[in-house]
């Protein structure tokens, strides 16, 4: 899916993205009295920054507006934040609630996060004032020290299946079908490279676990090459190691929550200017026809590299291919999708999807792989003939929907998609409409539960739904008038 101007972003979202930029444990300073309860983490930190979050709970009566008040004494500075409206006077921090979040019934909670720099020294702050009443009376920071990394959950804990394929279905390590059912989470293929993040929104516990309380049990990752790889024209504090554990992080909550985690490569390097293009750049700032040569294939050999040993993160090659739109025929188009190289009316070298089978399988990772088709992976009608090679037989169809798409009625998903959904598991990795209603993907989601089949709806991001489409309205799970038609399917699900 391609993404609204970033200033309609902003304007529909009104916060900044979550950092998580070196992977450290949260550090808290809590305790309950009879007035209120604060929370205090630091869920990233790098040179000269970090990233914290508020969760504030009212033990008191209720409350139609709050405001938090602390103090640093580290020398640290807010820059900017989310879910509250901040402010610093001094070592003073200020936060006050938007006006969706600003009743707070007694027992009740609400986060907030924040981007703020520091030097010397990150000290947790010791005590808070809500709505001039101190919380935490009595408590004692932790003292967790917030420069002692923790790690991520082990693979393979019994929790999230390690999947794999059997002839037309995904089974577990039992051999029972497993359906991906779940949403995608947006941000990490846009944010770095522009220059404002990591996330777009909170990928905190608490962000995750509203998406598995929809009854998910998978969450799509779009990424971007140039980010995970740590090219110069990347934030160093967005790009590189910090990208990596980043996106680490965002896997361990995301198992930790029982869900899947699917990685897929969404904006990528190379010029190109023809038919549909979505951008003139040369860096990785929107989507690309094709993957390229020169860096991708690395890309996907450190990805591989970095879970091979975790049998539970699926891989999602190439998000929506388009070579169809600059080539002159149906043929070469499916040519250019398998082998690669010199693509007619794409400027740059082609990686195939065979050349992107084989960096995954060279690193000795045998993680399921998808692949979506042509036509923005909405034409699957020759993926049986040109499927690539994979030694590990672990490959799966890819396929996306919109109410926009050619492909958009059953008349062709049953000319199209049935016979491959006959031979490999087919996932539909995106379903949406632009319409503020879900007439259309209880339509897809109808047609693929008929026949057993995986979805995931577009997007879980507090955009407008006829522009992004977005499932949600607010990081809590608060659906849009289009994702309540995917929350209430997911949740009347067995």
């Amino acid at each position: 899916m391609r993404h609204p101007p970033r200033s309609v972003l902003l304007a529909v979202t009104g916060a900044v993205a979550l950092v998580a930029a070196v992977a450290v444990p949260v550090v808290t300073a809590q305790g309950a009295t009879p007035a209120c309860t604060v929370e205090y983490s630091v869920t990233g930190q790098w040179d000269g920054g970090f990233q914290g979050a508020v969760t504030v709970t009212n033990n008191a009566a209720p409350v139609s507006g709050w405001s938090l008040g602390f103090d640093f004494a580290g020398g640290q500075k807010v820059t900017q934040g989310w879910n509250a409206k901040w402010s610093q006077s001094g070592t003073t921090v200020t936060a006050t609630n938007e006006s969706w979040n600003g009743s707070l019934a007694t027992g009740a909670s609400v986060s907030a996060g924040f981007i703020a720099s520091w030097s010397g020294s990150n000290a947790v702050p010791t005590a808070f004032q809500l709505n001039g009443i101190t919380c935490n009376a009595g408590a004692e920071p932790d003292p967790t020290d917030p420069t002692d990394p923790t790690d991520p959950p082990e693979p393979g804990d019994g929790s999230v299946p390690a999947l794999h394929v059997a002839g037309n279905k995904l089974v577990d390590a039992d051999g029972t079908t497993r359906r991906l059912l779940g949403v995608n989470r947006s941000g990490g293929e846009f944010m770095c490279v522009q220059g404002y993040g990591i996330w777009d929104g909170p990928v905190d516990d608490a962000a995750i676990g509203a998406i598995a309380d929809w009854n998910a049990n998978t969450v799509r990752i779009p990424l971007n090459e140039e980010c995970w790889l740590g090219l110069s024209n990347i934030k160093p504090e967005y790009g590189g190691t910090n990208y990596v554990n980043a996106v680490k992080d965002l896997v361990g909550r995301v198992k930790a929550h029982g869900m899947t985690p699917m990685l897929e490569l969404h904006w990528s390097w190379g010029q190109y200017t023809g038919n549909s293009a979505g951008c003139s750049d040369v860096h990785a700032t929107c989507q690309k026809p094709m993957p390229n040569m020169q860096y991708t294939p690395a890309f996907w050999t450190s990805v591989a590299n970095t879970f091979k040993d975790d049998p539970t993160v699926v891989f999602d090659l190439f998000n929506e291919p388009y070579p169809d739109r600059a080539t002159s025929t149906t043929t070469q188009a499916w040519q250019c999708w398998r082998d690669g190289g010199t693509c007619p009316g794409i400027g740059y070298e082609v990686a195939g999807m065979q050349d992107l089978v084989d960096a995954v399988r060279d690193t000795g990772a045998g993680n399921p792989i998808l692949l979506g088709g042509l036509a923005y992976s909405n034409d699957l009608s020759q993926w049986l003939t040109y499927r690539p090679t994979d030694p590990a037989g672990n490959l799966a169809a890819a396929w996306h929907v919109y109410n926009f798409n050619t492909c958009a009625n059953e008349s062709c998903w049953n000319s199209t998609l049935a016979p491959v959904a006959d031979r490999v598991p087919l996932v539909a990795g995106e379903i949406g409409e632009n319409t503020c209603s879900h007439s259309f993907v209880d339509r897809v989601m109808k047609w693929f539960d008929d026949r057993d089949l995986s979805y995931l709806g577009w997007t879980w991001n507090t955009w407008d739904c006829s522009s992004g489409p977005a499932l949600i309205s607010g990081y809590d799970g608060t659906p849009t008038s289009y994702g309540i038609g995917l929350r209430d399917h997911l949740r009347a699900l067995d």
